[in-house]
């Protein structure tokens, strides 16, 4: 596995600010709120800016990729996965449902599969459309669904529903933000030098943060206490890790016909681990928190090994 090594790299600054957020929630260091305040820092300030930036200075057309069709096919399945398994087979509400399923299908592609692919694939391209995708489609169908299952009413009446769906982007700043920067790119507009670099230097404090925050979590509380809890997030990450790449494998060789290069680029993306967001989504929705956690650490650990021998299996061979 001759990408061991640089992989391990790529995933040592995961590790060291998620123990760095242990150390500071161990000590007490910035209070007992400190977990909740970094939490909706990231969610209403860092995250925003970040997409914005992102989304302004992407092409949009790099998203018309069939590829694409080979990892949607992946998330898709993964994600029902975690879906159907929180409402049939662990009795979860609505709400927790969407957490369930962003933990089984949501890859961590900018700060982990950036890096993973320059390594392993000698460019980042692909994951540009990768994270249009899950910025553009996922993440407001996730978002909805948290926003409906959390707020609403059991007496509520369609039009109701309906009317609060459609406020959702007003509501909510990761929605509003991603539609403001696919506008911007899409009319070809880019923000002045002095906004974009300040979005900039808010949207680079997102990552860090939210691993941070992560690792506060850890502080205090078990790791998945009980069975079933402890067979939902086995769950999720055998979904994440086995099932969504294994599914875009077949699709883009069976189906699509992919080349090697683009196979290995699409089955690498689809095995990255559960990204950190559905954790901050959690915290910010009042959700339990311990399935998206123990998914974060538990697939990021896995997919050391799953991304080594997915890399070792389908590498082109040198000639």
């Amino acid at each position: 596995m001759h990408a061991l090594q640089p992989l391990l790299a790529s995933f040592v600054p995961i590790w060291a600010l998620t123990a760095v957020g242990y150390l500071v929630s161990r000590t007490g260091l910035l209070g007992d709120q400190a977990e909740l305040v970094l939490g909706r820092f990231v969610f209403h300030v860092a995250m925003p800016a970040a997409l914005f930036m992102m989304l302004a200075k992407a092409p949009l057309g790099s998203f018309a990729n069939p590829s694409m069709l080979a990892f949607a096919a992946g998330t898709l399945v993964a994600s029902l996965l975690g879906w159907g398994g929180a409402r049939w087979l662990f009795g979860r509400g609505p709400a927790d449902r969407a957490i369930s399923g962003m933990a089984a299908g949501y890859v961590n592609s900018a700060n982990l599969g950036i890096p993973v692919a320059v390594q392993v694939l000698g460019d980042a391209s692909f994951v540009g459309p990768v994270l249009l995708f899950q910025v553009l489609l996922v993440t407001p169908v996730i978002l909805g669904a948290l926003d409906a299952g959390s707020s609403g009413r059991a007496d509520d009446t369609r039009a109701a529903r309906l009317g609060r769906l459609l406020r959702l982007p007003l509501r909510n700043p990761i929605i509003l933000a991603s539609a403001l920067g696919a506008c911007c790119s899409a009319i070809g507009w880019h923000p002045p030098a002095a906004l974009g670099q300040s979005c900039q230097l808010l949207g680079n404090a997102g990552v860090p943060t939210a691993l941070v925050t992560l690792g506060m979590s850890l502080h205090g509380r078990p790791a998945a206490a009980g069975s079933a809890l402890r067979a939902e997030v086995g769950l999720a990450v055998v979904s994440k890790n086995l099932v969504q790449p294994l599914v875009a494998f077949a699709v883009g060789s069976l189906l699509l016909h992919l080349t090697a290069h683009q196979l290995l680029a699409v089955v690498l993306c689809s095995a990255l681990p559960t990204a950190q967001n559905v954790f901050i989504y959690a915290r910010q929705y009042g959700l339990n928190t311990a399935l998206p956690r123990d998914s974060v650490l538990w697939s990021t650990l896995l997919s050391m090994v799953t991304l080594s021998a997915i890399d070792w299996t389908l590498a082109p061979s040198p000639h």
